[in-house]
């Protein structure tokens, strides 16, 4: 029962408690239902269809988003497993590995990440919402930029709009997001299908789409280039859901069995990206046909149908960007926020501060050219989280064989303290993992202060997150070898 975990307030809530018997409703269809939600989204197709302007052909995007979901899902599952079996979400998880203080610090950078998607996600909705009123007023809102923000006051509402419509979800929990998900899931592959047809209609058919030269052949605008751009995408691709298969804990923990995790899983998101990704290519090469250049942004594209088109698009685009937003950027950081101060923090109030942090960051910047799309931002923080998923599955599946001990999990004074609640391996494994990148970072952010990098490091830098998960999870794993983990006992579930 969960009041058997609740003697220490610091590192215990009704939140963070593992889950009972009776809040296990998922099956592997709501799983796959909740991937088909996150994934047919419009940064997975932003990000599927930029690869198109950095000059792949329909065939290599394609198949570059395929290989980088299907190596991500491995993680998905791995991690996803000690959800199901404890119960625990990914914020206790980690305090078995970094320790029941250090934890805090997995959690911290697993949340502000998930703040900054929550952000873009909302300012994608709020340009939505800023499309429409202009669509149904007959002209563009427009406006003076309002200095230092970059952007217009109608946008700025439109923003706030969006932002102010999620919160019935925060206040409704879990389970009104787990219904979200499977009631709009066939509303994003109407979309789809709505896409494919436009394009069709004006682009004079979509075979002949897919087998656009790429820039990397010879005589090419980039000619020999394709590795150089390859591997950087693949890493953002990876990066792309590298937060999730850190926090996959927080859905599978409500899992009935661990069949239904994998199943769903499996189904869920390799195949459904593939094919969102081709959608992307298409439709963002029929783009370059009607309008002489590849248009990346599906809001920008929706806004140039006519009729009933560009009204049924953009609604049913705002009901995917609410149902995407609140599982994959909102769940997680709650639950993070409330692990670091469970006391004065529960689920709702961790919402509420990852809402509030997603404004101050002002996501719009971010997504400002590709450029710093790919590189700065899904590679960048991709070089963080990696570095814990090695520890987090190392440290689960080779130290402790997946035995873990739920009750010391909430004390203070337990096997996961280690020395006044840090573990140092996992702590110093963490630093060596990601000081190889910041070099890389460093000139990928902000190449005016920092162009003499060198190459190897810039090299290092395209593959962030393999980098990060091998050396975490050698380094971690030696220093802990020989380390005997205490007795385990595992969560009741009923």
């Amino acid at each position: 029962m969960n009041h058997d975990y609740s003697g220490n307030t610091q590192l215990w809530n009704e939140d963070l408690a593992p889950t009972t018997a009776a809040q296990r409703t998922w099956r592997w269809y709501h799983f796959a239902a909740l991937w088909v939600g996150m994934v047919m989204c419009i940064p997975a197709y932003t990000l599927s269809a930029s690869l198109i302007d950095s000059g792949m052909s329909g065939y290599q995007a394609v198949l570059t988003v395929f290989l980088a979901n299907a190596i991500v899902l491995l993680p998905m599952l791995l991690i996803g497993h000690a959800g199901t079996k404890y119960g625990i979400p990914y914020a206790v998880l980690a305090r078995a590995s970094f320790g029941t203080m250090g934890a805090r610090l997995p959690a911290l950078m697993r949340a502000i990440v998930a703040c900054g998607w929550y952000g873009i996600q909302t300012w994608f909705g709020g340009q939505m919402i800023y499309t429409l009123m202009g669509v149904l007023m007959g002209h563009e809102l427009g406006g003076e930029k309002i200095a230092g923000l970059g952007i217009n006051g109608s946008q700025l509402l439109c923003f706030l709009a969006f932002w102010a419509i999620q919160f019935y979800y925060i206040l409704h929990g879990m389970e009104s997001i787990r219904k979200l998900e499977t009631y709009t899931a066939p509303l994003k592959i109407l979309i789809c299908f709505v896409l494919l047809y436009w394009v069709h209609s004006k682009a004079g058919g979509v075979a002949s789409l897919l087998d656009q030269p790429s820039q990397f052949i010879p005589g090419g605008k980039k000619a020999g280039q394709f590795w150089s751009v390859f591997w950087p995408s693949l890493t953002a691709m990876v990066g792309f859901w590298a937060t999730l298969a850190l926090n996959i804990p927080d859905f599978t923990r409500f899992a009935r069995t661990q069949r239904d995790q994998v199943i769903g899983q499996s189904i869920g998101l390799p195949v459904p990206m593939g094919l969102l990704a081709m959608l992307a290519v298409i439709v963002t090469a029929g783009s370059v046909v009607m309008y002489g250049k590849a248009i990346w942004d599906p809001v920008d594209l929706a806004s140039r149908m006519t009729g009933a088109a560009v009204l049924i698009a953009l609604i049913i685009l705002l009901i995917d960007t609410v149902s995407v937003n609140l599982a994959a950027n909102l769940v997680g950081p709650a639950y993070d926020f409330s692990s670091l101060a469970p006391k004065q923090i529960s689920y709702k109030m961790g919402g509420y501060i990852t809402a509030f942090i997603a404004i101050v960051m002002m996501p719009w910047k971010v997504l400002e050219s590709t450029q710093g799309y790919i590189f700065t931002w899904l590679i960048g923080y991709s070089a963080l989280l990696g570095p814990i998923a090695g520890i987090l599955i190392v440290d689960y599946y080779f130290v402790r064989k997946t035995q873990l001990d739920v009750r010391q999990l909430y004390r203070d004074d337990g096997v996961y303290s280690y020395g006044s609640g840090w573990n140092m391996a996992a702590l110093i494994a963490f630093v060596i993992a990601v000081l190889p990148n910041i070099p890389g970072f460093l000139n990928a952010a902000f190449p005016a202060a920092f162009p003499d990098v060198a190459a190897g490091f810039k090299t290092i830098y395209t593959y962030a997150w393999f980098v990060g998960v091998a050396i975490a999870a050698v380094v971690y794993g030696i220093m802990m070898k020989g380390k005997v983990t205490a007795r385990v006992q595992q969560a009741p579930q009923s």
